[in-house]
């Protein structure tokens, strides 16, 4: 391996790798360059990483703050029109951890099969990556993985759902004008609440920065501000707990012996057409077909008709996720339910931890420190957040949905795709499905949106076999978007 350091100081002298390791502050504009190789699907593709801090600027042009990202190039090509993903992870106040060492970038981090932790802990090659048909570049935002807010620069104009798009977008200008990148075809992926982020920013970009998208990629997302209050946000969860239910083996027999896929849409039409309609009837509706709907939930869900009935045929994901396994003095997991967890008491609504969570955090935070060190050659003694402090969050005006609508119908290029998990009751497969409809009110956009599903949880990707299959879906999802770009971006003049 090869490595090259090049460091720009803005605010501080130049200090030696040692003293930098003993300096628990960062260098707000500098790059380490390291050389390497991987095998991907078979093919040897040589790689430049390039990890450093790139400033966020005000309107003076002082830095206010310094954002961590790593990019990865594809050194054995020159084509202008190589591809550049832009990866977010979400929180809002998560690093960029997730989806860098465990889902597309070129190392992976060691897990079993099915997601749990492992020692020793570590990364090793991804031989999944998408790196073979595009570059990627993880961006940390302020006050998450090592990015910081620079001197006394008042937080409040980052921590925000525009405030975020708003300085996110300025950041991604620099960044692409640096590396040259004006000419690529631009994808933007988030996860979680960085859907949320990344849906706003493909207006923004094209609004303010002149910079116009191929593709957004919305792993588990967030609601985007797309209504769904009340009944419908009531409803929607119950297709999640049948997924939950069947994993668990706690559906009745004519259901249980059923394949997943095949039960899913029957759920998904009775949640819409009988649920759905005798939730918005509350009070109103009669005992008798009120006690109807609770036996056909718990069928479903794998409960009690009487558990249904005492939470008005409408139980929270959280209680659900105490409730299911109760008999076996267990708990399964929100973001992934797979995972089961232990509680101090077996009784009561809630549950003491998401043993998913847990199980993640056990493994992303060493492997990521000892990464950026022994692999990128990235020193420093500042602590690595994977969470950081980001509250207060200001969530007032989030149309992020509406956005992506209107840069869409903009951007006749652009594509969207939806990926989530079927045991994710942190942001179940069903509401992104529903936000996906009912981000494109007119049914004009269909043909430009694609949807996957896969057997796994809020992290699909941690499961070895959706690895494989969700990265190859955005490998053909660029491809598909892309295609676009073989004719000229329009609707038709005097159509």
């Amino acid at each position: 391996m090869r490595r090259t350091l090049l460091v720009a100081l803005l605010l501080a002298a130049p200090l030696s790798s040692v003293e930098a390791a003993q300096d628990a502050r960062l260098p707000i504009d500098t790059t380490i360059v390291t050389e390497h190789s991987i095998t991907i699907r078979g093919e040897t593709v040589p790689y430049r990483a390039t990890v450093g801090t790139q400033p966020v600027f005000d309107d003076a042009g002082e830095p206010i703050a310094s954002l961590l990202f790593t990019l990865y190039e594809r050194t054995d090509v020159d084509d202008v029109n190589r591809p550049l993903v832009i990866s977010f992870n979400g929180g809002p106040g998560s690093a960029s951890i997730w989806m860098h060492i465990g889902y597309t970038g070129p190392k992976q981090l060691v897990i079993d099969d099915e997601g749990y932790p492992v020692q020793p802990f570590g990364v090793r090659d991804n031989p999944h990556s998408i790196l073979d048909v595009a570059d990627i570049v993880f961006v940390n935002p302020v006050n998450v993985g090592l990015s910081r807010i620079v001197g006394d620069a008042d937080r409040r104009q980052f921590f925000g759902v525009n405030e975020d798009i708003g300085y996110l977008a300025d950041w991604i200008d620099v960044f692409v004008t640096r590396h040259d990148r004006w000419l690529s075809p631009k994808f933007l992926i988030g996860e979680s609440y960085g859907t949320t982020r990344v849906s706003g920013l493909a207006a923004e970009l094209q609004g303010d920065q002149w910079m116009f998208l191929n593709g957004v990629i919305l792993v588990s997302p967030t609601g985007l501000g797309v209504p769904r209050a009340g009944p419908a946000g009531d409803a929607l969860a119950l297709p999640n707990y049948t997924a939950t239910a069947w994993y668990h083996g706690q559906l009745e027999p004519s259901l249980q012996n059923r394949d997943l896929e095949e039960i899913l849409p029957e759920v998904e039409a009775w949640t819409i057409d009988e649920l759905l309609p005798a939730l918005a009837k509350g009070g109103s509706l009669p005992d008798a077909d009120r006690r109807a709907v609770a036996e056909e939930f718990a069928r479903w869900s794998g409960t009690s008709a009487q558990w249904v009935m005492n939470h008005n045929l409408r139980p929270s994901v959280g209680e659900f996720r105490k409730e299911l396994l109760r008999a076996e003095g267990m708990t399964v997991g929100r973001l992934d339910a797979r995972y089961k967890g232990l509680d101090r008491e077996n009784a009561g609504e809630s549950y003491d931890y998401d043993p998913a969570l847990s199980a993640w955090n056990h493994a992303f935070a060493p492997a990521m420190n000892d990464y950026l060190r022994n692999d990128l050659g990235f020193e420093t003694d500042l602590q690595y957040w994977l969470f950081g402090p980001v509250s207060p969050w200001n969530r007032n005006g989030d149309q992020t949905g509406e956005d992506l609508r209107q840069a869409m119908h903009e951007n006749p290029y652009l594509h969207l795709f939806v990926q989530a998990g079927y045991y994710d009751g942190g942001t179940d497969y069903f509401s992104a499905k529903y936000t996906m409809w009912n981000l494109d009110p007119r049914g004009l956009l269909q043909d430009r949106m694609r949807f996957a599903g896969y057997r796994s949880g809020h992290m699909m990707y941690l499961r070895a076999e959706d690895l494989v299959t969700s990265n190859q879906d955005i490998r053909d999802f660029i491809a598909w978007s892309l295609e676009a770009t073989r004719e000229s971006a329009g609707y038709g003049i005097g159509n």
